[in-house]
């Protein structure tokens, strides 16, 4: 019985870490947001112009993280594959630096959620941690600040544009990064099967 909910639950739990690293990695949109590029769609978005404009880390490795979702956008939308190095121009990031953004400040959970979720995503792969989850769920907090902050500063006609934030491919990266934490599925399964079992025998 513990075996089988072990096998069930390690089943789940890889595949959801993959469904997650493949939704922050090829950039699928999960949001709005203003960001230095304009509006920002995924967490690799927004964590590259911030990123790119403090310097911290060189130009090629946000081109290199930032390729394979830009190859997975051009076949989606049936374009020509951009040459790599054009990336940084397809996303608006040549010249983030000094561009002032919303994100540094009134909406932090925003951008720390977001490099939560990458890092969650990678370190996925290999063991199961909550630091996706964690992410995504700053990520979501940060966005429903969104309305209210519009509401207060720029009146009630941005207010109601700015009501629309998620998509709901968020809702899905949410489930796959909860469900990637192995010990958090064991319980679940183990729930279930107990649950199932009771009735059988009832």
């Amino acid at each position: 019985m513990a075996s089988k909910v072990r096998k069930w639950a390690t089943i789940i739990s890889f595949t959801a870490s993959r469904i997650f690293f493949f939704f922050i990695f090829f950039q699928i949109p999960l949001f709005r947001f203003p960001c230095r590029i304009g509006t920002c769609m995924t967490p690799m978005e927004l964590t590259s112009s911030q990123l790119l404009a403090s310097e911290v880390i060189p130009s090629w490795v946000v081109t290199a993280v930032l390729y394979p979702g830009a190859i997975a956008k051009a076949l989606f939308k049936d374009k020509p594959i951009p040459k790599y190095s054009d990336v940084l121009d397809t996303y608006k990031l040549k010249n983030v630096k000094g561009v002032p953004s919303l994100t540094d400040l009134q909406h932090i959970e925003v951008l720390v959620g977001s490099y939560l979720a990458i890092a969650g995503a990678m370190i996925g792969l290999y063991r199961s941690r909550r630091l996706g989850f964690f992410g995504m769920l700053l990520l979501i907090w940060g966005l429903s600040k969104e309305p209210l902050f519009y509401k207060r500063h720029e009146g009630l006609k941005n207010y109601k544009s700015a009501i629309s934030v998620y998509y709901p491919t968020m809702s899905i990266t949410v489930l796959c990064a909860f469900l990637s934490i192995r010990n958090d599925v064991i319980k679940i399964v183990s729930c279930f099967k107990w649950t199932f079992s009771k009735s059988k025998y009832k």
